[in-house]
């Protein structure tokens, strides 16, 4: 008996030190929260733990607690809500990292007074050679005043400063200083695409009209001087800074117009060179130059791998040391394949007609990334524009089969059920955002109340099982602030308050908050790990300032993260938790209207 005694105690000594040795230790504890894991059974639970850059377990707080030791950060989350990171399908972070800081931002501004305001106290500290831009991210019927600035307001408040307003993808303002500086005047012709609105003595008024296009509010853009390659470093950390605030953790980059590559792509290559990347970064390559686009994609096909990047795969983590670097690689090609496809969503003004050559440019482009299987992205507002599209692409399905290759269209706002069925058939995907809740006032007044409850069609999208991803469109045609777009899919609202949209098309908390996580990774394939809070899954989440599941309607609009993980390392806290976070650097230069007024504003 003593034996079995002596041989059962050496038995239990065994496996308590087996154990021990292979008891997976945190790296980071989150508990006393409400979790929203948002798997299957939408779990909600009370802490989890990382380690490694993924959540090891979730669960109790007693039974997390116990996978601590003297090295585990621990964070006391004070009963908050906690959801997986939001990962935007559709934005120009890469761009609006190298303005942002240059960028004065209406975003979330409540009046027109209070912008006005925020304009003169810009101008009066920008350095001469400087200009003052505002650029998209906000609409009339934001304001109190539900009306848009008058260029007499924008003079009145710049003075001798040149000043770019933009207005969505469908107008801007220069003041008078701006005309003078861009040397405008009455023989300045109308660039192609584009209308310089003249007084009836032929001079410019400062009014620049995307008709049909948004090339003159692109090309404009592009000739206001650009901060330094140091500035640029720290204006793109900082708006990446600003996007973990709003609990952002993945971007998908489409690309956009004077964003060229490589040259453009350098500062976010740096960042990821040096582990510096707060927000993971899949891009796509956007051919800028009509008439070059097959040139540009064969010269890319010939040099760039699909998700070759500075990042590794999240199953390397040698190379790098313990965490993997963050995404940020060449996903495909779009989201404007040829320039004759571009069929601008500036509501104001009438559909424009794509050329009858577009067929064929984007036959040549659309055949060479699927016979070299590039997943492809492209804009689409309209459905006239979508059956064209897609009668290229089952064109060249019969010749080359897609058999699988990632693509989607971005926007469809208008698509029609036939088209949704033919996307389907092509195991094709769609990226959504929320532009109707900035253009949903000039939508109805052109298109009428029967076509804005179906823009978008999303029930219809859901119902087909077509895959379905959520973004903004930020930075320039709407905000970047996803919370808008949460609102916009639960209530059908736009910004202005006006709720327009079928009630079928409004969607729940939950399902709103899978499509901008979930919904996107699942574009291109990354669903299997990032999403949803549970075992071996990234550590990607945001500890929110307001319960977005119980909170009234109208408060999303200005929920937040007050911290923010990525890969389990903390990228952003608030002052509640400044302790677990690197201080935030301050902007350069320090006329920056980022250092006095920040991001997107709060009420």
């Amino acid at each position: 008996m003593k034996i079995f005694t002596k041989i059962t105690c050496l038995l239990l000594l065994f496996t308590s030190v087996s154990f021990a040795q292979n008891k997976t230790v945190a790296t980071l504890i989150v508990h006393n929260a409400k979790i929203h894991t948002l798997d299957d059974k939408n779990t909600v639970t009370e802490a989890l733990a990382v380690a490694d850059g993924r959540i090891i377990k979730t669960g109790k707080n007693s039974e997390i607690l116990k996978l601590k030791n003297k090295n585990t950060t621990v964070i006391d989350a004070k009963g908050k809500t906690i959801i997986p990171g939001l990962f935007d399908s559709h934005m120009h972070i890469i761009r609006g990292g190298r303005f942002f800081n240059t960028e004065l931002r209406w975003d979330g501004v409540k009046s027109l007074k209070r912008a006005l305001a925020m304009l003169k106290e810009q101008a009066a500290r920008t350095p001469k050679g400087q200009w003052v831009r505002v650029v998209g991210g906000w609409n009339a019927y934001q304001f109190e005043e539900k009306r848009l600035p008058t260029l007499d307001e924008i003079n009145q408040a710049t003075g001798d400063v040149p000043t770019f307003v933009l207005h969505l993808y469908g107008h801007a303002y220069l003041n008078k200083a701006g005309i003078a500086t861009l040397k405008l005047d009455a023989n300045t012709p109308n660039p192609n695409g584009g209308l310089i609105e003249k007084d009836i003595y032929g001079n410019p008024t400062g009014m620049l009209i995307a008709e049909p296009n948004a090339f003159i509010l692109y090309s404009t853009l592009s000739k206001l001087p650009e901060l330094s390659p140091e500035e640029k470093v720290n204006s793109t950390k900082l708006f990446m800074t600003e996007m973990n605030r709003l609990g952002v953790t993945a971007i998908m980059d489409a690309g956009g117009g004077f964003q060229n590559y490589p040259d453009d792509y350098g500062v976010t290559g740096k960042l990821c060179e040096n582990n510096e990347l707060t927000v993971r970064m899949p891009y796509y390559l956007f051919a800028q130059k009509a008439g070059n686009e097959l040139a540009d994609y064969t010269k890319w096909i010939s040099s760039v791998e699909i998700g070759d990047g500075c990042d590794v795969p999240q199953d390397n983590t040698k190379k790098f040391g313990k965490l993997p670097k963050l995404e940020y690689h060449v996903q495909g090609g779009g989201e404007n394949l040829v320039m004759s496809a571009g069929d601008f969503e500036n509501f104001d003004e009438p559909r424009p007609d794509l050329s009858p050559a577009m067929e064929g440019q984007l036959k040549a482009v659309l055949s060479l990334l699927i016979k070299n299987k590039w997943p492809f992205r492209i804009h689409a507002t309209y459905n006239e524009s979508i059956t064209r599209f897609l009668n290229v692409i089952e064109d060249i399905n019969k010749e080359n089969p897609l058999n699988g290759l990632l693509w989607f269209f971005d926007h469809a706002e208008t698509v029609s059920t036939e088209n949704l069925q033919r996307i389907k058939a092509l195991n094709g995907g769609i990226a959504i955002q929320h532009r109707m809740a900035y253009q949903g006032e000039a939508f109805i007044k052109r298109y009428g109340k029967t076509a804005a409850a179906n823009t978008v069609p999303l029930k219809k999208m859901m119902d087909m099982g077509i895959k379905v991803g959520m973004g903004t469109d930020g930075t320039r045609v709407a905000s970047y602030n996803p919370w808008v777009g949460l609102y916009w899919l639960t209530t059908g609202k736009t910004l202005g308050g006006l709720q327009y949209m079928a009630p079928e098309n409004i969607v729940d908390r939950t399902t709103a908050l899978k499509l901008f996580t979930q919904g996107s990774a699942q574009l291109i394939n990354l669903d299997k790990d990032r999403g949803a809070l549970k075992e071996n899954y990234l550590a990607d989440f945001a500890i929110l300032s307001d319960d977005y599941f119980a909170t009234a309607e109208d408060n999303i609009l200005n929920i937040e993260s007050k911290l923010t993980v990525v890969n389990g390392k903390v990228v952003y806290a608030d002052a509640d938790f400044r302790a677990f976070a690197a201080p935030q650097v301050k902007a350069i230069p320090d006329w920056s209207p980022v250092n006095y007024f920040g991001g997107y504003q709060k009420n």
